[in-house]
């Protein structure tokens, strides 16, 4: 069977011009031990992996995959067993309606074909891969699949068996690790932002949140809940005899080869003990502005403010509207060796390389107001403070950008022009607030429709005039909406942007500021002098098809 598929796809190679027949016969020659005639090309030094398959692709007519960069569904890859993946090294990638597309090295092979044809039940539509990067994508998912398997067949034991010792809950072998290894390897691999594990009367809950939203992920014996938070307990730092009161830890782990913190709470609640895991991904946060889903104009207002040596640029928005990786972004733009760049937070989610970042620690004394004193003579250039608190924070924020210095904080306010005044309800001076601030950004996230099932169609007049869409009478516009596929779990959004509001102080705001106008005042001037609001900015975002008028009355006040 080796011999018969190497000579079909050596004769494509030579039609090609990749290889000479005497090339091929050496080639095949060597494959005769079991390898593949991939793999004898490529080490023979005739041809490479990749140049065969694309080779192989273009004179087939097939698609050419790059696996290692492909978003490989786990469902399709699934509805194969490893031992059939591992027969003829073949790997779904992608089902949609009743085709199923695999990944193939030897297309040519009409029996792996036909015999998945009546494996799967789908009509199959073959694509051609690097073997290599193949048979190492079967090896993961095999692997995966595998604990999956071991981790069900435990769970009557974990649900049943409720004396367990601390250290049968330490051991990496026990099934409460392997049920908690597969939570936190999916809620990574599903680009979860939280995970719930919620003990009700009978049962624990499950959920991820993935962008921004709650999904319930299972549902077990409320037996297993408290194995499940010793053991993150012992991972997380805490103490695992304690149950009265409220605790919090962090840990990291590398998945795939990219780094996740998670900072992990535990609350005593009615049935147990509450227990939210936070997922902070490092990759995340070395976003650049650009990559934030900014329009030009508000972007080029923020960049105007960060270039200034000075001032005061505030972050506004409800928690989860992405306020810190806003801040992170904007401290990659102006960190650099030549500047001094001290950040004060409460708490510091993201540890990072060569910034000098300082935690909160009210206990001891080392509020926000005492860090921020101290920071101020250690002569920085750029100040991050984590969050404008109170007013003694603020005072002092607002007084270091007076005095040369670049401060970047967040301030929890639902619009852009009521930072302004809610700062002077702190109790800081207007004219102190009017002379500092040089931008204050508001900030959502909404989610980006899925651009694989993403539905055009013309809205109702009514309903667009109802939510204050703009556009033109008599001629309406062609708008997307939320369908559902595989690829985004039938939910029809896959990821999230953000939307955008930036006021730039003016004279007229600043004399605004100091005679103690309104929020409302001072947004309807920052709009005439081109401020575009959250809702304009989010239109516009549905306008280009990114998003939903449904999500975006969503997010939007």
């Amino acid at each position: 069977m080796i011999v018969a598929s190497g000579k079909r796809l050596g004769r494509l190679l030579i039609q090609a011009g990749v290889v000479s027949e005497e090339q091929l016969d050496a080639a095949l020659e060597s494959a005769t031990d079991g390898r593949s005639l991939t793999a004898s090309l490529d080490e023979m030094g005739y041809a490479s992996e990749t140049t065969v398959a694309q080779t192989i692709a273009g004179q087939m007519g097939l698609a050419f995959i790059d696996l290692s960069n492909y978003d490989i569904d786990p469902n399709a890859a699934a509805s194969l067993s490893s031992d059939f993946a591992r027969r003829y090294w073949v790997l779904p990638v992608k089902v949609e309606d009743d085709e199923l597309t695999v990944a193939m090295s030897d297309p040519a092979n009409i029996f792996a074909i036909d015999d998945l044809r009546i494996v799967t039940g789908y009509e199959i539509k073959p694509v051609v891969a690097v073997e290599s990067e193949l048979r190492s994508a079967i090896d993961k998912f095999s692997a995966s699949q595998h604990d999956v398997d071991d981790m069900m067949g435990d769970l009557e034991d974990i649900a049943v068996d409720d004396d367990v010792s601390e250290a049968e809950i330490e051991d990496e072998d026990a099934p409460v690790a392997k049920l908690m290894n597969l939570i936190i390897t999916e809620g990574i691999r599903q680009g979860a932002g939280d995970i719930y594990m919620e003990p009700h009367e009978h049962e624990l809950r499950i959920r991820f949140r993935v962008d921004g939203v709650c999904q319930e992920v299972f549902r077990s014996p409320r037996r297993m809940q408290r194995q499940l938070v010793s053991r993150l307990k012992i991972a997380s730092g805490m103490d695992i005899a304690e149950k009265r009161t409220p605790q919090d830890g962090r840990f990291g782990v590398v998945l795939d080869g990219k780094s996740v913190d998670f900072r992990v709470a535990v609350l005593p609640i009615v049935h147990g003990e509450l227990a939210v895991l936070r997922l902070l991904r490092k990759d995340s946060i070395m976003m650049s502005l650009e990559d934030l889903g900014f329009l030009e104009q508000p972007l080029q207002r923020l960049l105007d403010a960060l270039a200034l040596p000075y001032g005061a640029i505030l972050v506004t928005g409800p928690t989860g509207s992405g306020k810190s990786t806003t801040l992170y972004a904007a401290i990659n733009r102006t960190a650099d060796v030549s500047t001094n760049l001290i950040t004060v937070e409460d708490p510091v989610e993201y540890r990072l390389q060569g910034l000098s970042q300082v935690q909160v620690h009210e206990r001891a004394g080392l509020t926000f107001a005492a860090a921020l004193r101290s920071i101020l003579r250690q002569d920085p250039d750029t100040v991050m403070v984590g969050e404008v608190r109170d007013a003694e924070t603020g005072t002092i924020a607002i007084e270091a950008a007076l005095t040369g210095h670049l401060v970047l904080s967040t301030l929890h306010t639902n619009d852009a022009p009521s930072a302004v005044t809610r700062l002077t309800e702190m109790g800081i001076e207007p004219f102190l607030t009017a002379s500092a601030i040089t931008c204050v950004l508001a900030q959502r996230l909404c989610r980006r429709l899925c651009p694989d099932c993403k539905e055009a169609y013309t809205p109702d007049e009514e309903a667009l005039k109802r939510v204050g869409f703009p556009f033109k009478p008599g001629k309406l516009p062609k708008l997307y909406r939320a369908a559902g596929c595989t690829r985004c779990n039938d939910i029809g959004y896959r990821g999230r942007m953000g939307i955008h509001e930036v006021l730039t102080m003016s004279e007229t705001l600043e004399h605004m500021t100091v005679d103690n106008a309104s929020a409302d005042d001072i947004k309807h001037q920052a709009v005439a002098e081109g401020m575009r609001t959250l809702r304009d900015d989010g239109f516009e975002k549905v306008s280009m098809g990114l998003t939903s008028i449904e999500e975006i009355m969503r997010v939007v006040v």
